[in-house]
Formats: C-alpha cells, sequence, structure tokens
C-alpha cells in the first residue's frame, strides 16, 4: 500500500512543496510512470506532472494498473485562489456532487462524484495549524479547511494541501516548507507515527459530515480544530442547491427542486467508504439556512438514516 503525492511543474505552489519534500532524506528516483518524474521513499511516492492539477484524471487507478502497487490514498499540493486575496493554507476534500449529468465542472471532476475524503484532513489540519504557527507564519496567513470542491476524479481517499492566494504567496518558500513538514510528519516519513491514520478500532470513530455554511466552513472549523475530531465531506451552500418551493414550476409548495439531495447522498457514500466502521453524523451550520431549507435537509437526512450532531457530539 503506497500514499500517492502529486505535483504539477506548472504551479508554484505545487511544485515548491513537492521540491522542499524531495529535498527530505531517503527518495530515489522511480518507479517508471507514464513519462512523469517520480519518486519513493518508504510507502510514499511523489509523481509530478505538467499538466493542470485539477485534470489528471485517476492518476491512484493509473499507477496500480502501471506499478502493480496499491494505492492507499492520494494527496495533492496546489496553489489556492479567493477573491479575497488573502494569505491561506488550506486543507480539503474534493468533488462536485452537486452538478447535474451532462454539465461540465469547471475545475475537473465530474457531476455528482465526490473522492472518498481523506482521514487525514481533520488530524492534518490541526498539525498544519502547529507546524506554521512554529514557522510564525500564523496570523499573517490563515490556516482553515475548504468545502469540497473540484477534481481531479480519483477513487481512493484524497486530499487537497493549498498554499493561497495570489502569485507572490503560491511562491512563499516558507509556506513550501511548512507543507513539505506537514507531509513529512503527517506520513511519519521522519520516524514518528504517522498522523491520521484511520482505524475501525479508535477510540472516538464519531466522523463529521459538514453540511452548509461558507466555504471556508467556519462553523464546522470550530468543531474539527479539536484534537481527536474526524472529518469527512464539507458540503458548503453552493454544492447543496435548493430551489425555493414556492417558485417550484410544479406549483406544489411540498417540491424543493435541486441537486441538494443527490449531493448530500455523495458526499456521506463517499465519507463512510472512507470511515470504514465509523459513525458518520451530519453537522448543519443552523444559520446559514431559511428554516424551509433546513427543515427540508433534516426531513431526508432522518430519511436516509444519517443522524444529525451537535458540536459537543464530536468531542
Amino acid at each position: 500500500m503506497v500514499t500517492l503525492m502529486v505535483a504539477t511543474s506548472t504551479d508554484p505552489a505545487s511544485i515548491n512543496p513537492a521540491n522542499e519534500l524531495l529535498a527530505m532524506p531517503g527518495w530515489q528516483a522511480g518507479p517508471p510512470f507514464q513519462n512523469m518524474k517520480c519518486f519513493s521513499n518508504e510507502g510514499v511516492r511523489v509523481v509530478v506532472h505538467s499538466e493542470s492539477i485539477v485534470k489528471e484524471d485517476d492518476l491512484d487507478s493509473r499507477w496500480e494498473e502501471a506499478t502493480g502497487e496499491v494505492v492507499d490514498e492520494v494527496i495533492f499540493f496546489s496553489k489556492h485562489t479567493a477573491v479575497s486575496n488573502r494569505p491561506a493554507l488550506t486543507v480539503h476534500p474534493i468533488g462536485v456532487p452537486h452538478l447535474r449529468e451532462g454539465e461540465v465542472p469547471p475545475q475537473g471532476g465530474k457531476p455528482g462524484w465526490a473522492a472518498p475524503p481523506s482521514p487525514r484532513i481533520g488530524p492534518w489540519l490541526r498539525l498544519l495549524k502547529k507546524i506554521a504557527e512554529s514557522h510564525n507564519l500564523v496570523p499573517e496567513f490563515e490556516i482553515t479547511l475548504e468545502g469540497t470542491h473540484h477534481g481531479p476524479v480519483t477513487s481512493k481517499p484524497t486530499m487537497f494541501l493549498e498554499i493561497g492566494s495570489t502569485e507572490d504567496y503560491w511562491k512563499r518558500q516558507d509556506a513550501a516548507q511548512v507543507m513539505a513538514l506537514l507531509v513529512w510528519e503527517g506520513l511519519g516519513l521522519g520516524g514518528g507515527a504517522a498522523v491520521g491514520t484511520w482505524s475501525r478500532e479508535n477510540d472516538k470513530n464519531r466522523v463529521l459530515l459538514g453540511i452548509g455554511g461558507g466555504h471556508y466552513a467556519p462553523r464546522h472549523m470550530d468543531i474539527v480544530l479539536k484534537d481527536g475530531v474526524w472529518v469527512g465531506h464539507l458540503l458548503s451552500g453552493y454544492s447543496i442547491p435548493m430551489e425555493d418551493p414556492v417558485q417550484s414550476k410544479e406549483g406544489n409548495t411540498k417540491v424543493i427542486n435541486g441537486t441538494w439531495r443527490q449531493a448530500i447522498k455523495a458526499a456521506f457514500e463517499a465519507t463512510r467508504l472512507a470511515f470504514p466502521g465509523g459513525e458518520i453524523i451530519a453537522h448543519l451550520d443552523q444559520k446559514s439556512f431559511k428554516s424551509w431549507q433546513k427543515n427540508a435537509i433534516i426531513g431526508f437526512l432522518g430519511e436516509q438514516n444519517i443522524k444529525v450532531g451537535k458540536p459537543n457530539d464530536f468531542f
């Protein structure tokens, strides 16, 4: 079982952390893989390509087919963009579960799909905060989750590690070093125990499925920053489109159209796949919903036998 680390040479926020990681001890070239640069260190493989980071689909299955090695998880280095231009170091799951069949995803992936979220997301967010603070990047850089979004398509537990939010910050070598250290320590390459390894035997087996709120998931973040909390997919408001029932074409006020049910089901199933034996509990950003939206979502979660939790349920 190997961890696949993916970077693209076209993005400084991707290749710089990869190069910082590869400058650490123990790396060897190979194995060969589809004209990409590859490096190995214990159970970790670094793959560097020259395409868009969100468009190179199925790298996990392609790696398995080419090398015979089973991929356990996929981690991507990437840049982050934001309207605010605020410097940030982010961690997030990927997918576009709200898109309808036939829609073209603007940033990779495929409609209705969500990759299994890496169980490391919560523990690594907390580790990232610790490392960034020790390197004096906080408070200049915000350490944050992001909602589930974009591609590329993968089928193994996946997460993105991103540096934002402008070109000046993408090129910051100190940020690249922090991201490389996150991977080095998080995967136990330095000799310590790996961080965020999921096991059915975990004492705490409750997993947060975030529903609602803004892209940076502030209400969910408040919980995930607590030690011991596991987190799966995070569906921001834009990923659960709901049409106002008053404006429904059917004229039936009980019908709430939109792909919100599809998105919730896909996110739940992918999270359950990533956390075998875990209890997946939905956490709603209550204030982000109108009453009819909240009632519809809670009703649907009940139909799907998905428990709704309060913050204290995850500690």
